[in-house]
């Protein structure tokens, strides 16, 4: 028999790295199910401003995700705001390209602490919450790359890896605890984060809504591996059928392992120095009446 789809309206859903790109997708699309949505960035002023767009149901919070006590306090004040937590959407990443011997420790740093530590620290603080209730669902935004290796794409490979391995073992570990995990997986995705690259032959870029909506659907029915787009699943699945000549054949008729060695500099070069250089922004502007609530 199939599963009820579960109804969201209600539900309060908390969202890293909201304020824009697939978060924002997300919070959107949540709005539309009757969520409560809480989204929480390092900029805050920008994710106040999506808040305001999204609707009364959405709220902006200020949050690192690379500090546990920085959580705690986001999650604390979206409970107090909301009420308890359901569902928690680790979204915040970054994708940093270049050549490996070339990058940065700061860099590589950087995206361990925002795409490891970020979703290792929001899932402790999560089930501190869920595991009491026997109730709640996690998602982490992964990605193709975290089931394979792209040149010029080696440190975020390795942290996706990291999402992917640690959502299983998560999975199996609170199998009979009432908390659900899903593992997103999407290919390029058009925002500002695959700025310069372009799809190769036989993969299209989706879009944020299509993540989103792939995000949705799991929530209504829970699963664990969600590919953006299906085709995508279906590859992998594939690959993983074959022997490593044989997947580095398809990788190079797809042109898979060109996609980041060819990518525009240039139309990269806003989205590397913001990611390079971000830091927590808190609210200087609005009244107090009128300012979002930010943790």
């Amino acid at each position: 028999m199939a599963k009820q789809p579960k109804s969201l309206n209600g539900r309060v859903v908390a969202i890293t790295g909201g304020a824009r790109g697939i978060g924002k997708a997300t919070a959107a699309a949540l709005v539309r199910q009757g969520a409560r949505v809480a989204i929480g960035d390092i900029d805050a002023e920008l994710a106040r401003r999506t808040a305001g767009e999204l609707g009364e149901n959405v709220r902006a919070y200020e949050l690192d995700v690379t500090s546990r006590p920085s959580f705690k306090t986001f999650l604390d004040a979206v409970e107090s705001d909301l009420g308890p937590l359901d569902v928690l959407v680790n979204n915040a990443g970054i994708m940093p390209v270049g050549p490996f011997a070339e990058e940065s420790d700061a860099s590589a740093v950087r995206q361990i602490d925002i795409n490891i530590h970020g979703v290792i620290f929001g899932m402790k603080e999560a089930l501190s919450r869920m595991l009491p209730r026997r109730s709640g669902h996690i998602v982490n935004l992964a990605s193709v790359a975290g089931k394979g290796g792209f040149p010029h794409l080696a440190t975020y490979c390795a942290t996706k890896h990291a999402v992917v391995g640690i959502s299983e073992a998560l999975h199996a570990e609170h199998e009979n605890d009432g908390v659900e995990f899903t593992c997103v997986m999407p290919a390029l995705v058009d925002t500002e984060l695959t700025s310069g690259v372009k799809a190769g032959r036989g993969i299209e870029k989706a879009k944020p809504e299509d993540v989103a909506d792939a995000i949705v659907d799991a929530l209504r029915v829970p699963r664990f591996d969600v590919f953006v787009p299906r085709s995508v699943g279906r590859i992998n699945k594939f690959m993983t059928m074959l022997p490593r000549g044989g997947r580095e054949a398809i990788a190079r008729a797809l042109q898979a392992d060109k996609l980041m060695v060819q990518a525009d500099k240039a139309g990269r070069a806003a989205y590397e120095e913001r990611v390079a250089h971000s830091e927590p922004t808190p609210l200087e502007t609005a009244d107090e009446e009128d300012r979002t609530p930010v943790g």
